[in-house]
């Protein structure tokens, strides 16, 4: 799993109908020290997430195991949205 943080949205119009109903957030990769490292990625939105909220994001299989994304052509899902994070 990833921290991110969601940075903007797609709007495809034409894909896979597995993909139909989905929404498609862009996502900032994050260090766990929150810093961003310079990449991005597009992912699945699971849970509702918004513009500048912190998120943990799955990627390859592990992120078409959730009930919207199973069986469905996916490489990145965000899974949930982090109230706080603590490194000791």
């Amino acid at each position: 799993m990833r921290l991110g943080r969601v940075v903007g949205t797609v709007v495809s119009t034409r894909k896979d109908p597995k993909l139909v109903g989905l929404k498609l957030l862009v996502v900032g990769t994050l260090s766990p020290e929150l810093v961003a490292d310079g990449g991005y990625e597009v992912a699945v939105d699971t849970v509702q997430a918004g513009f500048g909220d912190l998120v943990i994001m799955c990627t390859g299989s592990s992120a078409r195991m959730t009930e919207r994304t199973k069986d469905a052509p996916v490489d990145a899902t965000i899974v949930g949205v982090v109230d706080t994070v603590n490194l000791d």
